[in-house]
């Protein structure tokens, strides 16, 4: 029986020759959920959720509810076990990937293809970049740093200055130069910055009180 460790590197081997240029992102938070995977494509992202044999559908429906906040397209990559059920358990507009094991390896076979969302939200969608990431954009578009700013306020500045199909692409375009490497450090670079700089904030208040 298939579980889910044995379907994800050839599921990603897969997916790159349908899909061409592609980057994946696994177990990243979509809302109250953690996608299993986020397939990374030039101007959209792909939310996919794998059910193996060995899972059950106990949790999708809140899946599918945060799933489509968070992305453009969304699939399911189920077991044989699951191939006929899941229709039950998604949306008609999700993607369908059933995986089986054979004697030539590990078998894909996509049951139907995943239609644009009707639910994303942009505002969910640009939840998952990091502060690094939004930082970035902001440059890009020539927008104020919002150094003393909430993560939160420069995701709601962001989807009103810039449009959403442009933002679209500055996400995906993002999440495709995502850099994992040296990240703990960065984070703590700019926690103690922006500690440093709440000090020296309480101080002057106090001086002035």
């Amino acid at each position: 029986m298939l579980k889910d460790a044995d379907i994800r590197e050839p599921l990603f081997l897969f997916l790159e020759q349908e899909y061409g240029i592609i980057r994946i992102i696994e177990e990243t938070r979509a809302s109250e959920s953690i996608a299993d995977v986020i397939m990374v494509t030039p101007y959209e992202l792909y939310g996919i959720e794998i059910k193996s044999d060995a899972d059950s559908y106990a949790r999708l429906s809140s899946q599918v509810k945060n799933y489509d906040e968070c992305f453009d397209r969304n699939m399911a990559v189920v077991g044989t076990r699951h191939a006929e059920g899941v229709k039950k358990h998604i949306p008609e507009y999700w993607g369908i990937i059933t995986v089986e094991e054979t004697e030539d390896g590990i078998d894909f076979y996509i049951v139907r293809q995943p239609l644009p969302n009707p639910y994303m939200s942009i505002l969910k969608k640009i939840r998952i970049l990091w502060r690094e990431e939004l930082n970035r954009i902001l440059k890009r578009h020539e927008l104020p740093a919002y150094a003393q700013k909430s993560k939160e306020f420069v995701r709601l500045k962001l989807v009103e200055k810039v449009d959403e199909l442009t933002l679209n692409a500055d996400i995906c375009d993002a999440l495709f130069e995502r850099d994992y490497a040296g990240i703990a450090e960065r984070i703590n670079a700019y926690r103690q910055v922006h500690s440093r700089r709440k000090r020296k904030t309480r101080k002057r208040r106090k001086s002035i009180a």
